[in-house]
């Protein structure tokens, strides 16, 4: 019988690798958890699976929509019952694997009834963001909804637009909506998850992924973007680990946008970045990676259902496809 099962864990620990394992053994298909695969054109920075792995093994979840688009976690929770059903009615096993551990919270518990996200709200919110600064939104959100400001700091663009939009659309605090049940039900889960017990072994495969990323391209693909008229880097797409601080790695050097670029690249060429910038970027990409990390099992601590395997222990992946083994050789 078809069972769907999750395998979470910090960036970099190994979850991909163990689905390609699963996928040698079991009849599955994996669908993504992971709110920065679903961009097109950001494949290097997102560590998106490559050609010959998704020929390999039915992906879903991917290159859903253009970076000036939004996904949130009901978008997610909804296209994931699908293609659970799908997957299941094909008599397949289906394999949640990724590490945006509000999504699988989202799936695991439920969501709260919310507007959907309106445009045109939005960019009204974005204009005047523009003018008087995201604090001054934030100060204006205190006043109708303290609690939700409260938690948020004053720069935290994305939630702070988010929670005036709510407000504006139904009158009533994100907070309040919040706490009135799910408009969708949770699912059971069986979820594993990769922690590595020693922290440097993480940033050391940290480190590894990143220069891997720059070798491959990375500056090239944050150029690419930066060369289309409607992207700019506080689009959500934008604010993810890895091109923010490649973005900014360009405007240090005075890299042109859209307006002064032929073809994506400056002067028709990419350029190398000069050494002191270069080294720059690798030490805050690093840094906003571990931090991504540390918040990331901060969640899965706060998910009791879990079983975890020890991501840096020499025989993880058998000891994972052990685990996965109990679920899925039913």
């Amino acid at each position: 019988m078809p069972s769907t099962v999750g395998i979470a864990g910090p960036t970099a620990s190994g979850k991909s690798a163990l689905a390609l394992a699963a996928a040698a053994r079991w009849p599955v298909e994996i669908i993504s958890v992971d709110s920065a695969q679903v961009f097109r054109g950001m494949d290097i920075g997102t560590a998106k699976p490559s050609a010959a792995e998704r020929a390999a093994v039915p992906h879903h979840g991917i290159d859903l929509l253009d970076p000036t688009d939004a996904y949130s976690a009901a978008q997610f929770v909804a296209d994931a019952h699908r293609h659970i059903a799908a997957i299941h009615a094909r008599g397949r096993h289906a394999l949640l694997v990724g590490g945006t551990m509000l999504y699988f919270k989202a799936l695991v518990d439920g969501l709260d009834t919310m507007p959907a996200a309106d445009a045109e709200v939005r960019a009204a919110l974005d204009a005047r963001a523009t003018q008087l600064g995201w604090p001054a939104l934030h100060a204006e959100l205190a006043q109708v909804d303290p609690a939700t400001a409260a938690r948020l700091k004053p720069n935290d663009a994305q939630r702070i637009q988010r929670a005036l939009e709510v407000w504006q659309l139904t009158g009533q605090p994100i907070s309040t909506l919040q706490g009135r049940g799910g408009a969708t039900r949770g699912m059971a889960l069986p979820l594993l998850s990769l922690e590595p017990t020693s922290r440097a072994w993480l940033h050391g495969r940290i480190g590894d992924r990143f220069d891997a990323m720059l070798a491959a391209g990375l500056l090239d693909e944050v150029r690419a973007l930066r060369a289309r008229a409607d992207l700019h880097p506080d689009l959500p797409a934008l604010r993810c680990v890895g091109y923010r601080q490649a973005w900014a790695a360009l405007d240090a050097v005075g890299e042109p946008g859209a307006a002064g670029m032929a073809g994506g690249v400056l002067g028709g060429a990419p350029h190398a970045l000069p050494p002191d910038t270069a080294a720059a970027l690798r030490s805050a990409g690093m840094a906003a990676t571990r931090q991504l990390a540390k918040r990331q099992l901060t969640w899965l601590r706060s998910m009791p259902q879990r079983t975890v395997v020890a991501a840096d222990a020499p025989d993880a992946l058998a000891q994972g496809l052990a685990v996965l083994a109990g679920w899925l050789d039913r």
